[in-house]
């Protein structure tokens, strides 16, 4: 079994401008889901809240293993990860942009080596791995920082607008990421995306959130 996650009555606002209104649903394990919405709906601050950066002004954040809740800590905090489109990369190579999460893991540097490397074969770019990540486009840029996720093998991976502002052909490239995410690693995927095509192409369920709320559609 996996981790499942159940989110009630999230509530979140800024500068006195509620963002988020009473949203409430349950994510099932190994499923893709997408989350629609017009810019300022929510869509961002709802994922950020599903992985734990940030905290709900009211409702509550939930997950579940075997039926059990887990506690909320690093370690839980270890197998869920965002990816965020524009994501900061540093000045290094590819191969140690991606080995970097496994380093501050306590994974030794041939085993953290080892994961990376896999890693970017999984999303196409292992060919760049001494590269300067600096240098990649900002599709391959996009794709690396699914690899950094993928190295340490989230059990629910968010991604927010994981193919905006990248060609059509890194869009098919991480969509079919996502794909094979799923189909062979199990993961659980919740992403935005503007993109209704793409959202019936990659998930099982969409939701949509306007002025706040999940609405049925």
């Amino acid at each position: 079994m996996s981790l499942t996650l159940t989110v009630s009555d999230i509530w979140k606002s800024y500068k006195g401008i509620p963002v988020l209104k009473g949203c409430s649903f349950s994510f099932d394990a190994g499923a893709t889901y997408a989350v629609m919405g017009a810019n300022g709906s929510g869509k961002s601050t709802f994922l950020r809240i599903c992985a734990l950066i940030e905290n709900p002004a009211k409702g509550e954040v939930h997950y579940f293993y075997n039926s059990s809740a887990v506690k909320n800590d690093i370690e839980l905090r270890r197998r869920v990860t965002l990816v965020l489109p524009g994501i900061g990369i540093f000045n290094t190579t590819a191969l140690s942009n991606v080995t970097y999460g496994l380093k501050i893991r306590g994974i030794k540097k041939s085993e953290a080596i080892k994961r990376a490397s896999e890693a970017l074969e999984f999303v196409g770019l292992f060919q760049k791995r001494n590269q300067n990540a600096l240098t990649l486009s900002s599709g391959e840029a996009q794709r690396l920082g699914i690899a950094r996720a993928v190295v340490i093998e989230p059990e629910i991976l968010f991604l927010d607008e994981p193919t905006s502002s990248i060609d059509e052909k890194n869009t098919e490239i991480v969509e079919d990421i996502i794909f094979k995410m799923k189909q062979q690693r199990g993961t659980t995927i919740i992403l935005t995306t503007h993109d209704n095509s793409q959202a019936e192409r990659l998930a099982e369920k969409t939701l949509f959130i306007r002025e706040g709320c999940f609405i049925s559609r």
